[in-house]
């Protein structure tokens, strides 16, 4: 028998809530770190898993994700999809306890931008919020040349807008912003912003557009679940 695990370093809550998540997995498998290790080709090595469920830093996504697959059993009737749902949302809330500045305290909300001061500095937060992704995993994210790491660090910085829609977008989705309904209202916001700033004025016609399709799929979304429920009481009914 080997020697017992150290407790998780309770410091930062949201980290060893992290890391308990993840040695719940472990126990669940019921996998050693050799062994876990092994499974997946030795890519990640043993002490590498061990320091990701010890609750004394923040791993990589890429080793959370890993942890969480290789540990899958048939038992976790709800699929990894789920599983790494909610090792993600751990993971984003540990990042943030442990980089994020004192003052943000939530979400940015877009309904709140009026200029393009106020966009830039939501944009700023909404990253800061998402637990300060770096501009690398952020490209990465995006896809190749939709978010240059570039254009990414000034707008982190606070030196510039995204150029377009389609990179606010990257930017956001980056920044874990998901669903069109989210999307749409800061689209919104840019559009509202831009109307008002005499040098962005000029552009606004394409961010007007990207808003109305943003907000045609957030509609098309919405009613989604409601259509085929309709249809099958059309058939039931004949």
């Amino acid at each position: 028998m080997g020697r017992p695990e150290n407790e998780v370093d309770q410091t930062v809550p949201a980290r060893a809530a992290l890391a308990e998540y993840l040695r719940e997995r472990r126990r669940a498998a019921g996998l050693t770190y050799s062994q876990m290790s092994e499974a997946q080709g030795g890519w990640l090595s043993k002490a590498t898993f061990e320091r990701a469920a010890s609750g004394s830093t923040v791993p990589a996504w890429d080793t959370i994700e890993q942890f969480i697959t290789v540990t899958l059993t048939e038992f976790d009737v709800f699929g990894p999809e789920v599983l790494l749902t909610r090792g993600h949302e751990l993971w984003v809330r540990a990042r943030r306890a442990t980089r994020a500045p004192y003052y943000v305290h939530k979400s940015p909300d877009p309904t709140l931008i009026a200029d393009t001061a106020g966009l830039l500095r939501a944009l700023r937060h909404q990253h800061v919020w998402a637990g300060y992704p770096t501009p690398g995993e952020m490209e990465s994210m995006a896809g190749t040349g939709m978010l240059p790491k570039t254009t990414t660090r000034r707008i982190i910085a606070g030196d510039t807008l995204p150029v377009d829609p389609p990179q606010a977008l990257a930017f956001l989705r980056a920044c874990y912003v998901q669903g069109e309904t989210e999307l749409e209202r800061w689209l919104a916001a840019a559009v509202r912003a831009l109307q008002g700033d005499p040098t962005r004025s000029k552009d606004v016609s394409k961010w007007v557009k990207a808003h109305r399709e943003m907000a045609r799929q957030a509609k098309k979304k919405a009613l989604a679940p409601v259509t085929p429920l309709h249809d099958q009481e059309q058939q039931q009914a004949a």
